[in-house]
Order: C-alpha cells, then structure tokens, then sequence
C-alpha cells in the first residue's frame, strides 16, 4: 500500500521526508499541503497533527501516523533496513546529527530562508535576518569542518544524518549560503545528488513559490 506524506516544496523539513522516501525506494505520494493559505492551522490538518507542522506520513497498512521529520525517518530506516547505519555505536552518532541539525541548522536556515523570501521586503526584520545569518554560518562552520576528508557524515555510506543535514541546502533561494564557499559541503552535496533517485525538492513535491506569483 503506497504511503503518503503530508508536505509542501518549500518546506525543508518535508524534503527530509520525502528525500529518505525516494532514496529507499517505496512506493509513495505526497499529499499537497497548503501551508501559506493557513492549512496547516486548521482544525482539520489539526487533527492529522496537533502540532500543526509539516510532514506527516501515513501508513495506511501498517496503521501508523508520524510527525517530526527525524522520527520519519527512523521510521523509514527500521521499514527498510536502509541508511541507519551499521552498528549501535554508528545509530548513536546518527541520532546525533539529526539533532544537532534540527536546533543548529536546519532551524535557522529554515527561518532565515523564509524571512528574506517569503515576507514582503517591507516587512523583513533586518537585525533578526542578521543575527539569523550569523547562527546559520556558526553551523555550516561545524559542518565543514566535520566533512574535512570524508564523504559522509557518518561511516563510509549515506545515512538519513546526510538526509537530514542537506535538506535546505539545494534550494535555489538567497538565504546567505553559497555552496562555493564551503568546498567540503559542496562536495558533500554533489555525493548526495549523485545517488540513485535523488531529486530536487521542488521536483520531489508539489508547491514553489512560483505558484504564489
């Protein structure tokens, strides 16, 4: 039975979803959901997830439903077998990354990303986008320094931590990182996209911001 998953392209979050969906081959759909006309503030989405975030995953068959996009893919990992490491200790440091990026980066790049983007320019906060920016690049400095020599994250294959730590750096907005600056998550980045599968998030779910136009 095809899984679905709650998610919208501009959303990060959900492309952590959708990218371990695609990149462990089940068959699923994603489920358009319209975040910026207040979807996902309704009583209805409410009660899919009181939370009221994106993504949420349905298996129908199994009878399950998930929130937060780290669960997800854990989930998807003991479903598959694919890219959770090999060993507690390599599980450990995976949990670890998909928790240092959701405080450290995906949080700020997400919220820096919306800020300059998706706000009208009148309303752009200036110092919060500046002080945004300066948390984002504190947190691409680690990055950069823990892929120094190595081509994943964590052990010698992809792992839902690469999954994870990606998932707002191939989006084509301005939001303060330039891949050319960071060599090591460049390249980083290229190993990623050269996987089997991989799509861009717009290409891997419904909405852009060129819909809103």
């Amino acid at each position: 039975m095809t899984l679905k998953l709650h998610c919208f392209g501009e959303s990060g979050h959900s492309y952590k979803a959708a990218l371990t969906l695609e990149l462990t081959g089940l068959d699923w759909e994603p489920v358009f959901v319209d975040f910026f006309n207040g979807e996902a503030r309704s009583e209805g989405y409410k009660g899919l997830n009181e939370m009221g975030e994106a993504p949420v995953l349905i298996d129908e068959e199994a009878g399950i439903t998930l929130t937060q996009s780290g669960v997800i893919q854990d989930y998807l990992v003991e479903k598959t077998g694919k890219f959770g490491g090999a060993t507690p200790e390599e599980r450990r440091e995976i949990l670890r990354w998909i928790l240092w990026d959701n405080h450290k980066m995906s949080s700020q790049a997400g919220v820096t990303r919306f800020l300059m983007n998706f706000l009208p320019e009148d309303k752009r906060p200036a110092e919060v986008i500046g002080f945004l920016q300066g948390r984002l690049k504190g947190a691409l400095t680690v990055l950069e320094a823990h892929l120094e020599g190595r081509d994943w994250i964590v052990a010698d294959k992809p792992t839902i931590a690469d999954f994870t730590c990606c998932s707002y750096l191939y989006y084509p907005e301005e939001f303060s990182f330039n891949r050319a600056d960071w060599p090591n998550i460049d390249r980083w980045l290229t190993n990623i996209s050269s996987l089997p599968g991989w799509k861009a998030p717009y290409d891997l779910m419904p909405g852009n911001p060129g819909d809103r136009a």
